[in-house]
């Protein structure tokens, strides 16, 4: 379905055309219409399909049709709320008067308050900031009746059930709601019936599913060899990659190990300044480095199109955090790859990923330096392509 087929202002569908946006998204498809029509939304899909602009186009057709619409756009990260600000602004002309205004931690409350003061129709923002605000009376949220949550579980897992539930009793009481994640663990149904009043459910491709454009592997390798099989890895490829870790000082301590060896990282974490972290993601859109070293958390809402590998150095905690990572890589249809270093401590791990995944592999042990296989063959969901691996050093 193309965008021309929504029934959208004339400035949205302009810039949408010299955007070259001309297909929509299987969310963007069924979501739209959805929103448009005033229903309240739960809905389910793969990082880097589309999501946001499935909730910023509606927002923005009714804001422009209609001066009593405001919207409020919470999501658990600063990188992502500044990204869904950027589209937004994206979409509308320069000549046009409706403001946004982003309310992210590290960045000047003084600034923030000041830009309030000047009556926004959308706030794009994240929890903690949003309640910072709320409690200094700098923010009336009383006629927002536009609400969207962007990688609602993320949040939860993050603990902004709280921030959130505070947020929803400032917001006013006739409103649509909008709530989209990556999958639908317990907590989403909890928060879908608790804040969206009799929504639709779009849910594309399978929950807690991988794209299948998306080529996963397993290595097993010991925790000396990690360092080694990941220089291997990113030695085969010439394009940007992100590398996973659990450790913030870890990061720092991976990405200047790779520089010694010749290859371009940089490192991202909850603990960098905001303008750091924004010349860092900066950095990697413009190719200055080729390989972000980062932690769950400071990676979230980073969207680089030209990502072509995610490798998890190491394993996520969250188990569910395993597909927003590997999310990093085949954006807007592009071929991905996404490789795990696993040692065989993290047996049941991978186990657990397999089972969120929907693919059961045989327990059966594994020995250094061999990988997994199953007794049936893998079909397209499974992180496990099984390769012949060498017995000689670790790569």
């Amino acid at each position: 379905m193309d965008f021309n087929e929504f029934p959208l202002p004339e400035a949205i569908q302009h810039k949408l055309e010299a955007l070259e946006f001309k297909a929509a998204t299987p969310i963007q498809e069924q979501a739209i219409p959805v929103a448009l029509s005033g229903k309240d939304i739960l809905g389910s899909a793969q990082t880097g399909t589309g999501k946001t602009a499935a909730f910023s186009i509606p927002l923005l057709t009714k804001v422009m049709n209609n001066a009593d619409v405001y919207g409020l756009i919470v999501t658990p990260t600063r990188e992502l709320a500044m990204q869904v600000d950027a589209q937004i602004r994206m979409l509308l002309s320069l000549k046009s008067k409706i403001r946004s205004v982003v309310l992210i931690g590290g960045a000047s409350m003084d600034r923030q308050m000041q830009m309030l003061s000047k009556n926004p129709r959308i706030i794009v923002g994240t929890p903690g900031r949003i309640i910072d605000h709320l409690d200094r009376n700098s923010v009336d949220l009383s006629a927002f009746n536009f609400v969207v949550l962007d990688e609602t579980d993320r949040m939860l897992d993050m603990g902004f059930s709280a921030p959130i539930s505070k947020i929803f009793d400032h917001v006013a009481t006739e409103r649509q709601t909008l709530l989209f994640s990556a999958t639908l663990p317990k907590g989403i149904q909890n928060a879908s019936a608790k804040y969206l009043n009799n929504p639709t459910r779009i849910e594309i491709g399978r929950t807690n599913s991988a794209g299948k454009n998306i080529k996963q592997t397993t290595q097993f390798v010991n925790k000396e060899g990690k360092f080694d099989a990941l220089v291997k890895a990113l030695s085969q490829h010439e394009e940007s990659a992100i590398v996973f870790m659990n450790s913030k000082f870890a990061t720092e301590k991976l990405a200047k190990r790779l520089k010694v060896v010749g290859i371009s990282a940089s490192a991202i974490h909850g603990d960098l300044r905001q303008n750091k972290r924004e010349r860092v993601i900066s950095g990697l859109r413009n190719n200055k480095f080729r390989v972000l070293i980062a932690t769950d958390v400071a990676a979230r809402g980073i969207d680089v199109p030209h990502i072509h590998q995610v490798i998890n150095f190491d394993l996520p905690r969250q188990t569910e955090d395993y597909i927003h990572r590997i999310g990093r890589t085949g954006r807007n249809g592009a071929n991905g790859l996404a490789l795990s270093l696993a040692t065989t401590a993290d047996k049941g791990k991978l186990e657990e990923i397999d089972e969120l995944l929907g693919v059961r592999t045989p327990s059966s042990s594994i020995k250094r330096g061999q990988r997994k296989t199953s007794r049936k063959k893998p079909n397209s969901q499974s992180r496990w392509r099984h390769k012949r691996k060498s017995r000689s050093k670790a790569a």
